[in-house]
């Protein structure tokens, strides 16, 4: 199965920035590094990122664009359908992947089990490397001046460094 691995959101005075690594790997292959993962939805109103098997991930884009369009821009609403007819639907249950979405005001984490989840810290990551660069983004939200984008930047960086499953081919989208 091919994997994509590692998104990282921050949301830093008044901007939101996505972050994604380029890496696609085949069990311990690298396939591919230069992948982007990340989109923007809606006129650039919304960003997405996914982390998990490639093909699922872009049917998950597809179909949570046309939540936002069923649901006339709801955020909120779209992400929670998504949310209900991947857990519900039997071909949509076997999707391997996660979401990150965002727009001006909300982050939210979307999986195949009904979960959306808000963080509470304005940081949220996925993937196999999420848990380094949601690390990293929080050491430097604390100790550092940098803005969304740079902190995206510097901590998938990071993330980079100790994953194998995540590289340092970055593509940063913001809000």
């Amino acid at each position: 199965m091919f994997n994509s691995t590692t998104i990282l959101c921050v949301r830093k005075e008044g901007k939101v920035a996505i972050g994604g690594d380029g890496q696609v790997s085949f069990g311990n292959t690298i396939m591919k590094g230069t992948a982007c993962k990340i989109r923007a939805m809606m006129d650039g109103k919304v960003l997405a990122g996914f982390a998990g098997s490639s093909a699922d991930s872009f049917t998950l884009f597809e179909r949570f664009e046309a939540k936002l369009e069923e649901y006339r821009g709801n955020f909120t609403r779209a992400a929670v359908e998504l949310a209900k007819d991947w857990r519900n639907d039997k071909v949509l249950r076997r999707l391997e992947a996660m979401m990150i979405v965002a727009d001006k005001d909300k982050t939210f984490t979307i999986s195949g089990t009904g979960d959306v989840l808000e963080p509470d810290d304005d940081t949220a990551a996925i993937g196999s490397g999420g848990s380094y660069a949601l690390a990293a983004a929080r050491a430097l939200l604390r100790h550092s001046k940098l803005d969304a984008k740079s902190t995206v930047e510097e901590a998938m960086k990071i993330a980079s460094d100790i994953c194998i499953y995540t590289n340092g081919n970055i593509t940063i989208k913001e809000l």
